[in-house]
């Protein structure tokens, strides 16, 4: 049976899950905030067999620059050494897949750099994506989802400068990616930074 290695560190969260088929064999969540490097391989060496799986499936973002790349790095080093494919999905779409809201569309707030919020509606039924990722001060962020029921880590602070609404506050846990439907958990293993570079090129 399909053995498939789930890693999620893009947000400040650190979670690693084993599923076979469609059973969790085990599975650890930590909100570790920052520190992600040192608590991710061990959390891996934890898991049945040391974690060893037939596929992988590692969130590619958006959220933490350096939680996107430790979760990447690790996930194409252990597919090249098991010699396994690699896929990802987002952490937007998992916190939606997770949500478990009545509503045919919501809104999902991560929290960004620089006091940005990443945003995205969702359709719910079928699960997909509605518009474009963004990355927007919490002000613009209220303007973007006047009036949707809002889920993830930046809900809180969306739903303060809107004034109104349901905030969730929701982080992405690896053994929710169960619940994504196939087709956004295809993603090449590639990070989504959800905003551009802080870096600039000067001009020659």
């Amino acid at each position: 049976m399909l053995r498939t290695l789930v890693i999620d560190t893009a947000t400040a969260a650190c979670s690693v899950a084993l599923i076979e088929g469609r059973t969790v064999i085990a599975e650890t969540h930590d909100v570790v905030g920052r520190g992600h490097a040192e608590h991710l391989m061990p959390m891996i060496a934890a898991l049945p067999d040391g974690g060893r799986a037939n596929t992988i499936l590692v969130d590619c973002g958006p959220g933490s620059f350096t939680g996107i790349r430790v979760g990447l790095a690790a996930a194409r080093a252990l597919g090249l050494g098991w010699g396994v494919p690699v896929h990802g999905y987002s952490s937007m779409a998992a916190v939606a897949a997770a949500a478990g809201s009545a509503e045919a569309m919501i809104g999902i707030a991560l929290i960004g750099g620089h006091g940005e919020l990443f945003v995205q509606r969702y359709a719910t039924s079928p699960l997909a994506p509605i518009g474009s990722l963004q990355s927007l001060i919490p002000g613009a962020a209220a303007v973007a989802l006047p009036d949707a029921e809002i889920f993830g880590s930046g809900a809180d602070q969306l739903v303060d400068a809107r004034g109104s609404g349901h905030a969730h506050h929701r982080l992405p846990r690896a053994s929710d990616s169960l619940l994504l439907p196939i087709a956004l958990t295809q993603l090449a293993p590639r990070p989504i930074y959800g905003r551009g570079a802080d870096a600039k090129v000067s001009a020659a």
